[in-house]
């Protein structure tokens, strides 16, 4: 069903965990599922510098996570908005269709928690 790719970022997922202190958090969660997904980033001079997850879900919603968090590090916050669920699922090199839902959890996270970074510094 999952693609060596998939298998290897659910067995060994970077980024786990929470920053403490973060500046922004983007939780989300897909009822039909059960998966839950929260993200936290840390911005230096509208860089994300580190992100983190804390999912609760299936091997496509820890992998989908696992490598949206390491895309976005070293992005700007404009460039981490532009990324899309399609450029995670590419990035993992295909997940069943049945799956794909997770990779839009993962891009949803990445821009709430950006969304609360914005709205903290207004």
């Amino acid at each position: 069903m999952y693609n060596d790719k998939v298998l290897k970022e659910f067995s060994n997922p970077q980024n786990v965990g929470v920053i403490e202190n973060a500046d922004g958090v983007g939780v989300v969660g897909n009822a039909s599922c059960g998966d839950i997904m929260k993200i936290t980033i840390k911005v230096e001079n509208d860089v994300i510098t580190d992100a983190k997850f804390q999912t609760f879900g299936c091997t496509a919603a820890i992998a989908t996570s696992s490598c949206a968090t390491q895309m976005v590090i070293g992005m700007t916050l404009d460039e981490a908005l532009k990324l899309t669920n399609a450029q995670v699922v590419e990035y993992l090199e295909g997940l069943p269709p049945q799956k794909v839902h997770c990779s839009v959890l993962a891009e949803e996270a990445i821009k709430k928690a950006i969304e609360d970074y914005k709205s903290k510094q207004n």
